[in-house]
């Protein structure tokens, strides 16, 4: 993904271009991004087919954030009882049953 100049000895030189694709891959890959599709928004000429694959990772990005959050609010609902038995408080029973819709 990388095609930094050679210098005299045959290293490579990474100019401010390479920087900002060095980071565009770090960052996509923390967002959950595969190698081939980082390579894919990197490489692709077509604007409208790279738009196409990041409303795609963006869409599945959103979905594990939600996901996450509703773990993190079951969890703060978790550290505010006080029950001697988690499975007992009825706010955490709440929490729950409006995670799963209530089965």
């Amino acid at each position: 993904m990388l095609t930094p100049a050679r210098a005299v000895a045959g290293r490579r030189r990474y100019g401010t271009a390479d920087l900002y694709r060095i980071a565009t891959i770090l960052r996509a890959k923390e967002a959950g991004f595969s190698l081939d599709d980082v390579r894919a928004v990197l490489d692709e000429p077509d604007p409208a087919e790279r738009r196409r694959i990041l409303a795609r990772q963006r869409s599945a990005l959103a979905e594990r954030i939600a996901r996450a959050q509703a773990s993190l609010e079951i969890i703060d609902v978790a550290l505010r009882c006080e029950h001697e038995d988690l499975a007992e408080c009825p706010h955490y029973r709440a929490s729950l049953a409006a995670r799963i819709g209530g089965r």
